[in-house]
């Protein structure tokens, strides 16, 4: 609970230090241990009368603090306090059991005779039976109406906030990963909403305190009265109806002041767990709820006064209320026409200073960079409390493309889409589809990735990320799937698997400028005269292209200094996108070698017949939107019939197709088989460093 400050500006918990001095936790934990030491120590009645006014005291100073805790959770030491209040009532019980039963009549304890004195009466049977049906209608109260209703709201209470506790976490995510929080304050909330889901599991579990102090009450009564006939007729010889006179008198008192703390006890338990959407007092909150409509007093004090005309009606007492009631309605109709008043001017002045706005801003909402929408139905996968781990596992992703692409991915929000249906996912670059697919909770998706020795039965579907045939299976099965060959998968990293293929497939559409210019700025620290000297021959815009344009072939733009100083010793000489970067290529050439190539260091590669490369380069045609390959229609689809043979070919060996060309060919080839093959890798031959060895494993033609 946060420290409330005193007008002075002094915490409260200042003050209660200097009252109690720095060993407040010792003095604490020394009280604990000598209440429950009570139970076996006898006590004198003068420290019994102490101790049980402390009790009363106690009990009254928990109940006014919940009545002026504005949320249950800033009372978070209520479940062990009530422990402990619980167990110290039960520990005066004991210790004025104790008393009565061996002194008898002349017991002294000045609290129990003053309660038993003013419930029973004077005394004689009339007051004896008065006192002991007020105790049991007490302890009735209390057990069956209070305590009863406040455990079952508590338990409802742990059980709501635990199933709620998915959504929060993701709608705190959601607000992260938009940079609507930080990250402190992010943590933050998690820590204030774990610490709700926490008290409200030990209120569950700490409202049975009161109920079995209840229970405890009733044993105890009965034994006293017992316990006091047996040994005042047999011990202290008293006559039997002197006996009972005295020791259910004592038992009353004794059970009435041990009951009564414990009713106002269980009276703040019920009210604090009732309380779990508080935002105010307990006063605030009541004055503001019966102030919203005067209409209801005004209808109260009709009533009362019809009830007052009838005849045998107290009208002395009815006609005052209902003058009352019509008083509180006048006040709040006044109020709340004050306050539309105020509404009004607030509204006009309001709407003068939106007029003289709107003629210099409009309103713009920004677009997510990337976002992932979640069906209700995959919320459990982004919940930490079941296991969950999908969300550590993105971050785990943005981390990795930044050392595999050189690319800072912003931060994804994550959101529930009650549009989806509830076992599906979509991914959003800029509020625009860029994929989506459904996953089956509790189930496992085998991809068969060609080299499957028996097929298994299940629902067949396809690999969301790649398109590869799939199936659905239970978890029992999983062995016999891995067994078969196939890649088994769970739900997870499904999403996790498609996220990483989206990120290479789109990268080139999640730089922008914006991002350009923070690599430029991180880069300016250490590499200035580097960052100086591109900028001042290139625009951001032809940089940021140049970054898009190897990206978009999956080239890692990490190396960053190489690519700037290949910009600017090209940036003098031409502008033209296309040739700038492939001359970034070029400076990148040891990196896209070993990027393609084996452990032996062997790049096995396909090469072009030399009259098709040259028809190829004969096809370049200069467009607005760059250079592009136009190749005529039918010596196109042989072309790429030829292409795919070929890499078909690489596949089954189980190499990466890699097409060698010449330095003007290289980017046409790639052009000409973006649409039918674009994870088709080509290189140029000055992009091939001295210590790789290349190896051509197949040349291709156009069969006439």
């Amino acid at each position: 609970m946060a420290d409330v400050a005193r007008p002075g500006g002094t915490p409260v918990s200042s003050t209660l230090a200097s009252i109690f001095g720095s060993q407040r936790d010792m003095i604490i934990a020394f009280m604990v241990v000598m209440v429950v030491i009570m139970l076996i120590i006898p006590l004198p009645t003068v420290l019994l009368d102490l101790l049980m006014a402390m009790n009363l005291v106690l009990s009254l100073l928990i109940l006014l603090i919940v009545m002026y805790t504005k949320k249950p959770t800033d009372f978070s030491s209520f479940p062990t306090l009530l422990l402990v209040v619980t167990v110290f009532g039960l520990a005066l019980n004991v210790s004025s059991t104790r008393l009565i039963l061996t002194k008898g009549e002349d017991f002294d304890g000045r609290m129990i005779r003053a309660f038993a004195t003013f419930v029973v009466g004077s005394g004689g049977t009339d007051g004896l039976v008065v006192g002991l049906i007020i105790f049991i209608v007490i302890l009735a109260v209390q057990l069956l109406v209070i305590t009863k209703g406040s455990t079952r709201i508590a338990e409802v209470a742990a059980r709501f906030a635990l199933d709620a506790m998915p959504v929060k976490q993701m709608a705190i995510e959601t607000e992260y990963n938009s940079g609507a929080i930080t990250e402190e304050e992010s943590q933050a909330k998690k820590i204030e909403l774990q610490r709700e889901l926490d008290f409200y599991g030990n209120m569950d579990g700490s409202s049975k305190f009161v109920s079995g102090n209840v229970k405890a009450g009733i044993f105890i009564t009965v034994i006293n009265i017992l316990g006091g006939i047996i040994v005042g007729v047999s011990i202290h010889g008293e006559p039997i109806t002197r006996a009972l006179g005295t020791y259910i008198s004592f038992t009353i008192g004794d059970g009435l002041l041990s009951q009564f703390p414990a009713l106002l006890v269980s009276t703040a338990t019920g009210i604090l767990v009732s309380r779990s959407g508080g935002s105010g007092t307990l006063g605030e909150e009541i004055a503001g709820q019966f102030s919203r409509d005067e209409r209801i007093f005004w209808i109260g004090a009709v009533v009362l006064g019809g009830f007052a005309l009838l005849p045998g009606f107290p009208w002395y007492v009815l006609i005052p209320m209902a003058g009352l009631l019509a008083f509180t309605a006048f006040r709040i109709h006044r109020s709340k026409k004050k306050e539309l008043r105020y509404a009004d001017a607030a509204a006009r002045e309001n709407a003068k200073k939106a007029r003289e706005e709107s003629a210099e801003m409009s309103p713009v909402v920004p677009l997510d960079p990337l976002s992932l929408e979640l069906g209700y139905g995959l919320i459990p996968l982004v919940d930490r409390d079941k296991g969950a781990e999908l969300l550590e596992r993105i971050t785990s992703i943005r981390r990795e493309s930044a050392l595999d692409l050189g690319l800072v991915i912003p931060r994804i929000r994550i959101i529930d889409n009650i549009r989806l249906e509830p076992s599906e996912y979509c991914f959003k670059i800029r509020g625009v589809d860029v994929g989506r697919g459904k996953i089956r909770i509790g189930y496992y998706l085998c991809i068969n990735p060609g080299g499957v020795t028996e097929e298994i039965s299940g629902e067949k579907t396809r690999d969301p990320a790649f398109g590869l045939p799939a199936v659905w299976i239970g978890e029992d099965r999983r062995d016999e799937a891995e067994r078969a060959g196939y890649t088994v998968v769970d739900p997870s990293s499904i999403i996790v698997t498609h996220l990483t293929e989206i990120i290479k497939r789109c990268a080139a559409e999640i730089l922008g400028r914006q991002d350009t210019q923070g690599i430029l700025d991180t880069l300016k620290k250490e590499y200035p005269a580097v960052v100086e000297e591109a900028q001042k021959h290139l625009s951001l815009g032809e940089i940021q292209k140049v970054l898009q344009s190897l990206l978009k072939e999956r080239v890692s733009i990490r190396n960053m200094v190489a690519i700037l100083e290949a910009l600017a010793d090209y940036g003098p000489i031409t502008k033209d996108v296309g040739f700038l970067t492939e001359k970034a290529r070029q400076a990148l050439a040891r990196q896209l070698c070993l990027q393609y190539s084996g452990d032996d260091r062997v790049l096995r590669v396909l090469t072009l017949e030399q009259s098709l490369e040259q028809k190829i380069v004969e096809s370049r045609v200069e467009t607005s939107s760059g250079v592009i390959s136009a190749l005529d229609p039918a010596l196109r689809k042989a072309w790429i019939k030829a292409l795919s043979r070929s890499v078909a070919a690489m596949h089954e060996q189980g190499w990466t197709p890699v097409v060698l060309t010449s330095a003007q060919a290289r980017y046409l080839v790639k052009y000409s088989t973006e649409r039918e093959l674009p994870e088709l890798v080509v290189l140029s031959v000055p992009e091939i460093v001295n210590d790789i060895t290349v190896e051509a494993v197949g040349e291709i033609r156009i069969e006439s």
